[in-house]
């Protein structure tokens, strides 16, 4: 029997970590779950970018690192902010699973809590590989771009990610977009 694993995130945005992370699961399972969490929430400075965007980057990054599709499901899960009730909402919105993989202590304990195997994954470089460093970088101008795969950066400069994540700052002054 194939066996799946799910992998949870919210992926603001989808970058060089998240995509390693994904190729450790695939070496340890057939095909995995990735769920983009907090899909109801956009447009602020924790989580900028759309459900929709965040399945687009993630796409976009494993499409250009070459893994098969026939390997990964994307899947949007809004939070339902009653943790009690997390995993089942989880489930109920997923193919089966049989393997959780997380390093986030409240994700780990819920899974584990339900009944699944939980694996920790690898941190690649993660003062570097942060969704917040780079959502910080691109509040301030700086490079952020080298931290995501090409592909996602194109996507964040065809939807003027940088310039919504300046304006939602207040720090719009320096954009050049």
């Amino acid at each position: 029997m194939a066996e799946t694993g799910l992998y949870v995130g919210r992926f603001q945005p989808f970058h060089l970590g998240h995509l390693e992370v994904v190729k450790y699961i695939l070496e340890k399972v057939d095909r995995v779950v990735i769920a983009i969490g907090s899909a109801q929430y956009s447009h602020t400075l924790e989580n900028p970018f759309t459900a929709g965007e965040r399945l687009t980057m993630s796409k976009l990054a494993l499409d250009e690192t070459g893994i098969s599709p026939e390997r990964y499901l994307l899947l949007p899960i809004t939070d339902l902010n009653v943790h009690k009730l997390w995993v089942a909402h989880v489930v109920s919105q997923t193919p089966a699973f049989q393997m959780v993989f997380s390093n986030d202590p409240l994700t780990v304990t819920l899974f584990q809590e339900a009944g699944f195997r939980v694996e920790a994954v690898p941190f690649y470089s993660r003062q570097v590989y942060s969704a917040t460093e780079i959502r910080k970088r691109m509040m301030s101008n700086q490079d952020w771009s080298s931290l995501v795969p090409r592909s996602v950066a194109s996507f964040i400069r065809e939807i003027k990610g940088e310039k919504r994540l300046q304006y939602l700052s207040g720090s719009d002054k320096t954009s050049k977009i």
